[in-house]
């Protein structure tokens, strides 16, 4: 009998998968940068010598992610920002320009996002995830385009996606639509913007647990008895690894990628089983009861 392996565990954190000194220099502008998987991003970049600048609307988000990048020994700004409101955008980025001068990658992390049926959604819920994951990711792109098309210089966009802009997502609808809106703009933007030297790829996570999940993405998780071996690499993923993949894609030697979006999850999204099992439902995968009780 074939023993299972999985995938390999990577290097130990704090390795890096490219030279020392990639990003010297360069600045790095990090939406929902301070927790999760925004400051584990960021904290590859810092290793490579980036500045560093997190944007958030929390206070709190700004202090732990100040934090893990000055414990790196990276610079770093931390400047609120909602990314629904371009004047705010517009304000961010200028206070990384005074700071560090003009951004030379853009990762658009922030999103909204939590499990509900689609019948049960409020349109202030559609509205809100809509309105920070689409139109808040579309809005800081302008806003590091129309800088670097006005300079003259290059720079490198990576908004991070979901597989179920492939897929559909049931149970988040909103998140789904959005995020497919995202994997657009990639395609759209790279070509765009591709003559003025700015590359635009796209980056999705697997699973990728973290203590800065929500409850309600956590309650989810906790229904899933072994998340290991639910997925084909027999593992989920270890924060570093996105955070290599975001550096790679923005770095020297992914310049002729753009326009494509690369997902990090061991295969789990491709997995399809030869035979269904019995159709549960969003409800009562949530636990709800029937609708209008």
């Amino acid at each position: 009998m074939t023993e299972l392996l999985g995938l390999s565990e990577p290097p130990a954190i704090g390795s890096m998968a490219l030279p020392a000194g990639t990003f010297d220099g360069q600045c790095v502008f990090i939406t929902g940068g301070g927790t999760g998987l925004g400051r584990a991003i960021a904290s590859e970049f810092a290793r490579l010598g980036a500045s560093i600048v997190i944007a958030s609307r929390k206070p709190e988000h700004l202090e732990q992610g100040e934090a893990a990048i000055r414990e790196i020994g990276a610079p770093v700004l931390t400047v609120g920002c909602d990314i629904r409101e371009p004047d705010s955008i517009a304000s961010a980025f200028q206070a990384s320009v005074d700071s560090f001068g003009l951004p030379s990658v853009l990762v658009n992390n922030a999103a909204a996002n939590f499990p509900v049926p689609a019948e049960d959604m409020s349109p202030n819920a559609w509205r809100t995830v809509v309105d920070i994951t689409l139109n808040g990711t579309y809005f800081c792109a302008r806003e590091f385009g129309r800088r670097h098309l006005t300079a003259g210089t290059p720079g490198s966009i990576i908004n991070v996606g979901a597989s179920y802009a492939w897929t559909g997502g049931p149970g988040f609808a909103h998140s789904a639509a959005a995020k497919a809106g995202v994997k657009n703009m990639v395609e759209t933007l790279a070509v765009e913007w591709g003559p003025y030297g700015i590359q635009v790829n796209g980056l999705v996570p697997g699973l990728f647990p973290h203590d800065d999940m929500t409850a309600d993405i956590q309650s989810n998780l906790v229904r899933t008895s072994d998340k290991d071996a639910c997925q084909p690499a027999l593992r989920v993923g270890r924060l570093r690894e996105l955070g290599w993949a975001a550096t790679f894609l923005a770095s020297p030697y992914a310049r002729f990628i753009s326009g494509h979006t690369l997902v990090v999850d061991g295969a789990n999204w491709q997995r399809r089983s030869m035979t269904n099992p019995p159709v549960v439902t969003i409800r009562e995968q949530m636990g709800k009861g029937p609708f209008g009780e």
